[in-house]
């Protein structure tokens, strides 16, 4: 039997996004707008919409349709905002925050995954956002300043450097701990070096490649 799409669309945002708090209009017209999937492989699309992490491959997931909308919410991001996304996968995302700010800079350590995010993000008509082949953690460096960055895998730490990155009044979303309990936590800077922290909620991701808990060896 075919899925009825837009039937789930409008379940996935009403009875599994909203009911999880979040409650931003601007989220929820934007979840209901672009179309997740199309940003799913093929032999997920009858899961697009489940309240499910989906497998992108290289062992990273697709984030659930209510972490993405806490994540959107949490951001508060405006029309004129520059947005950091480090861990393109799928794109999805990556559409979301480019249709609630001005420009999107999302980079990714697999190339395949931004070859795909490319197509996708274009054939959705999603113009401005730059997407880059990068290892995020250690190495890759933007160009600029940024109004929001969002993590989309998870960090032990936060890595100093991606602080560095943010201007005054900036907000950075960061899944981080120890898994399977990890806390999604907004930082927001409040200058000369000082950030505030908040505890949003917990969930639990696959983690960014070198951003792991440093293994223990027990003897």
């Amino acid at each position: 039997m075919a899925m009825n799409i837009e039937q789930a669309r409008l379940n996935m945002v009403e009875n599994q996004v909203r009911p999880w708090e979040v409650l931003d209009g601007r989220v929820l017209d934007v979840l209901g707008r672009v179309r997740r999937e199309d940003f799913v492989a093929a032999e997920h699309r009858q899961l697009a919409f489940a309240d499910l992490c989906l497998p992108l491959g290289h062992g990273e997931v697709m984030m659930k349709p209510v972490v993405e909308g806490r994540v959107l919410q949490a951001l508060e991001l405006l029309p004129s905002d520059r947005v950091l996304e480090i861990g393109t996968g799928s794109g999805f995302l990556t559409a979301c925050l480019a249709s609630l700010s001005a420009q999107v800079t999302s980079v990714d350590i697999h190339a395949d995954f931004i070859a795909a995010a490319t197509q996708r993000l274009q054939a959705a008509g999603i113009a401005h956002a730059t997407l880059a082949v990068g290892e995020a953690v250690n190495e890759w460096q933007p160009d600029g300043l940024f109004d929001a960055l969002v993590v989309t895998g998870a960090v032990h730490a936060i890595p100093p450097r991606w602080l560095t990155w943010l201007k005054p009044a900036a907000r950075a979303l960061v899944i981080r701990g120890q898994s399977p309990v990890q806390q999604a936590t907004l930082l927001t800077h409040e200058g000369a070096g000082r950030y505030r922290e908040e505890t949003l909620f917990e969930t639990d991701l696959p983690y960014l490649t070198h951003a792991e808990p440093l293994q223990r060896f027990v003897f």
